[in-house]
């Protein structure tokens, strides 16, 4: 999971929004008068300054301060009051609330701690800006930048980087911050977890004693051998290792200070002093591992403990819970619930225990229960324990066990016992979050696929839903009645949540709207508007004017792409019939450089040449037809790899495919049908089967099915290639997808990666199939009440989302594809199987450009 969600999490109960930030919030320092000729800019996260004589470099050594709540307002007094007297650019973040989420446990690891940016103009002044400011910020606190080289004992550090916002292509074929390599290439600005110099830089000499001293802290001389991370968090890794004295084998937990903040404010160190004061009283507790060791290495705090033989209990999942099947055999309902009852039981014994030594466990949740060989259980991370005396609220917890704020002491953990009967059977606890309410209606299809007795659901729910009254469980209908009512309800939901007073949004989404991805199908409002449209739900004429307005001055950054922004609002703005706004939307895409887009669909080339082709159909302007055709000879020319870096239909070949297959229908040109085959040939041998005649997208350490990065995805573009013609490979494969849509059980409804997209799909082939009425009825699970109507939760389950890619209207427009008399379907896709098209007159050749 992306932990940065949990940051959209916090303005709004309901929805992602951004985080809140005002002006009185704002670090003080920003209310300071700046001399004559400079600017300050605010945005979201950072308020710069730039001097009247800009003199920053597109590249170089940037110098990054650090800083903590203690000592955030020393140092931006002293970096402040230096960098405008040297007349240096520099950034800092706006807020305190903001330098708190950065530090967080699960911030970002390689951007946690940076409190100011500063660009020196060359090596001199970098040297300059380490020596004197240095002087002056001496022995303030802040937490280590595992990207940056530390200089003497902190606060300041040093990584080599751009400037500038420059971008390229990355080897996943996406568009990421970039420099220049030593040949003047753009490449990659790598911002990972472990600080590297550039292999065509030098290092500066005033670098070398700080980096001899970072190369002499090593692991050598520990009593430890360190065998395997086994988990990162902006608070440290969790490392298996083996006691070199004795042989045993142990975890190594590491604390870095003022970093990976809880609730309370406490720090990894604070916490892993806690933890290790509450494992040593709960010595001798059967299923609490025991303390070998502590010690400091550098400024890093180490406990080291006994290691526990067995798996996490979430990794059960995938081997044992029987709705991961198509059709499970009824006796493996029986033999997982028996496990299931057998694992909480044990659960539920050690947090007794623990209770009885006077400790609450309060994180209690999948990742931490160890399943043994022998199905016995333990607890592991015990950082957020505290005394029961204490009644306190949780610091920190999975949202899909976070106790209510009116749970107190052994209360938390009596809440997460509760969850965790409900998510051994049904994993969707997250949605409590949003509807606590939700829980009675995920007891019910428990109840209602495995023997468990009813009493242990029905406790359960009891403790989830005190005080909050009954309500009937959302339910969908497959059929004509069906389709009517699941619409209204929908559409309902949809509409109230539109906000056309506010210019970032017009619905709530996923958090990439508040990115580049404002504007585009997948996340923004052209994908909401698509939907409501081709599943005949109506229109809006304000909506649509909110959109044309946005496409006439876009914000800087948004994306010029059919998923992830301006064509997709072009493509939608078209089709409403709004051919001016479409086009200026158009024209500002062909402004910009957009023959250096990425090869895929979702933001790239093939998204760029459908949209032109479209809207020269639209149009009879030539200029857009022979623009889209360059489009197409770019991406021909690209296609050299064995197998795509990232199968699917948005990242993948079949992206590519669909826009090949689509030409060839315009143009006759055979020669795009083999281009077509051979770009879904190098996504296929990005597949694997399941073992069950199964095909997945094999991402190394998952197996995907879905229809953006998945199987599914590529199926689409299949059932479009095989319209035209025969290919035994292509059919098996087709075969293969279908059964990789069926199960039972899907993490998320949504279109693009959830069951949305399995519907869609199947739908597509045979609505009679009786997959697809079991899907329609299915996606009720995940179904919460907005509005008057029904709502779907986001990515992550943390929030409701609205838009086509991980929300309400893909539901809506995948029910539009079981049911809507005109079906409905994602744009340039078919919505049903056909005979094949015959070509248009016209037989332009389109062959890869050679150079």
């Amino acid at each position: 999971m992306d932990k940065g969600y949990e940051l959209y999490c916090i303005a709004d109960r309901l929805f992602y929004d951004a985080p809140p930030i005002s002006r009185e919030s704002d670090f003080a320092i920003s209310r300071r008068p700046l001399p004559e000729g400079w600017e300050q800019e605010r945005g979201d996260e950072w308020t710069a300054y730039v001097p009247p004589v800009r003199r920053t470099p597109l590249q170089g050594w940037k110098v990054h301060v650090t800083g903590c709540a203690e000592s955030a307002d020393k140092v931006l007094e002293h970096t402040w009051d230096y960098c405008v007297a040297q007349g240096l650019e520099f950034k800092h973040l706006r807020a305190p609330g903001t330098l708190r989420t950065r530090n967080a446990k699960y911030a970002p690891r390689g951007a946690s701690g940076k409190l100011v940016t500063i660009y020196p103009e060359n090596e001199a002044e970098l040297e300059r800006v380490l020596a004197e400011l240095g002087a002056r910020v001496a022995g303030l606190p802040g937490p280590y930048i595992l990207s940056d080289l530390r200089i003497g004992d902190g606060p300041l550090h040093v990584r080599y980087g751009g400037f500038a916002e420059r971008r390229c292509l990355d080897g996943r074929g996406e568009l990421v911050a970039a420099l220049e390599n030593g040949a003047g290439d753009l490449v990659p600005d790598v911002r990972g977890p472990v600080f590297s110099v550039p292999e065509w830089v030098t290092l500066p000499r005033c670098l070398e004693s700080h980096m001899a001293a970072r190369s002499a802290t090593t692991t050598t001389d520990l009593p430890y051998r360190i065998e395997k991370a086994l988990h990162f968090s902006n608070g440290g890794g969790v490392y298996a290792g083996t006691d070199t004295r004795t042989g045993e084998k142990v975890v190594l937990k590491e604390g870095r200070p003022f970093a990976g903040l809880a609730a309370d404010g406490a720090d990894a160190v604070e916490r892993l002093e806690r933890e290790r004061l509450t494992m040593e009283r709960l010595e001798g507790v059967d299923g609490v591992p025991g303390v070998r060791d502590s010690f400091t290495l550098g400024e890093h705090h180490f406990l080291v403990m006994e290691f526990i033989e067995g798996k996490p209990l979430n990794s059960f999942y995938a081997t044992r819970h029987p709705m991961l099947d198509p059709d499970p055999d009824p006796r493996k309902f029986a033999e997982y619930t028996a496990w299931a009852l057998r694992v909480y039981e044990g659960v539920e014994r050690v947090v007794t225990a623990v209770h009885e030594r006077g400790v609450v466990f309060n994180d209690l949740h999948m990742f931490n229960i160890m399943v043994r060989p022998d199905d016995s259980v333990a607890l592991i991370d015990f950082e957020t324990a505290a005394p029961a005396a204490d009644r306190g609220r949780q610091t920190l917890a999975s949202p899909a066990f976070l106790a209510p704020h009116d749970r107190r002491g052994v209360e938390v953990d009596r809440y997460s016992l509760a969850c965790l009967r409900l998510a051994l059977f049904m994993p969707m606890t997250t949605l409590f979050v949003i509807d606590r309410g939700k829980a009675r209606h995920l007891a019910d299809i428990a109840a209602r696929y495995f023997p468990v007795p009813r009493a242990f659901l029905d406790e359960a729910v009891a403790e989830i839903t005190r005080d909050l009254p009954p309500a009937p469980a959302p339910a969908f209908a497959p059929g004509p009645a069906g389709w009517k009512r699941d619409r209204e309800v929908l559409t309902r939901a949809i509409l109230a949540s539109a906000t056309p007073g506010r210019t970032d949004r017009l619905f709530p989404g996923d958090v990439d709207q508040f990115g580049k991805a404002r504007l585009g199908l997948a996340h923004g409002a052209a994908g909401v508007l698509y939907a409501l449209d081709v599943t005949g739900a109506g229109r809006r004429s304000d909506h649509e004017e909110w959109l044309a307005d946005r496409v006439a001055a876009p914000p800087r950054g948004t994306g010029l792409g059919l998923y992830d922004g301006l064509l997709g609002a072009a493509y939608v703005l078209g089709r409403l019939g709004h051919t001016d706004a479409a086009l200026t939307a158009v024209g500002h895409c062909l402004d910009e450089r957009w023959e250096r887009l990425g090869g895929d669909l979702h933001g790239g080339l093939p998204g760029v040449a459908l949209v032109l082709d479209d809207l020269a159909d639209r149009t009879g302007d030539t200029g857009l037809r022979d623009a889209a055709h360059h489009a197409v000879r770019i991406v021909a020319d690209r296609a050299t790899a064995e197998r795509s870096p990232r199968p699917g239909l948005m990242h993948g070949g079949a992206g590519a495919a669909l826009m090949f297959i689509r030409c060839y229908e315009r143009t006759g040109d055979t020669a795009l049908l083999d281009l077509a085959a051979a770009a879904l040939r190098r996504d296929l041998a990005g597949c694997i089967d399941d073992g069950e005649g199964a095909l997945f997208v094999d991402e190394g350490y998952r197996i995907m099915p879905y229809l953006a990065l998945g199987s599914v995805g590529i199926g689409l573009v299949l059932d479009d290639y095989l319209a035209h013609r025969r290919d035994e490979e292509f059919e098996r494969a087709r075969e293969a997808v279908r059964l990789a849509a069926a199960s039972r059980y899907y993490v998320q409804p949504s279109l693009f990666s959830g069951r949305a997209g399995m519907l869609l799909y199947l739908a597509r082939q045979d609505r009679d199939d009786p997959r697809v009425a079991r899907h329609v009825r299915d996606l009720a699970w995940h179904a919460l009440p907005f509005a008057g109507g029904l709502a779907m939760p986001g990515e992550n389950l943390f929030r409701l989302s609205m838009d086509l890619a991980t929300g309400t209207a893909g539901v809506l427009l995948a029910l539009g594809a079981a049911s809507h008399d005109a079906p409905a379907g994602l744009p340039f896709l078919r919505t049903a199987p056909r005979p094949p098209v015959e070509p248009s007159a016209v037989a332009t050749s389109i062959q890869p450009e050679r150079r």
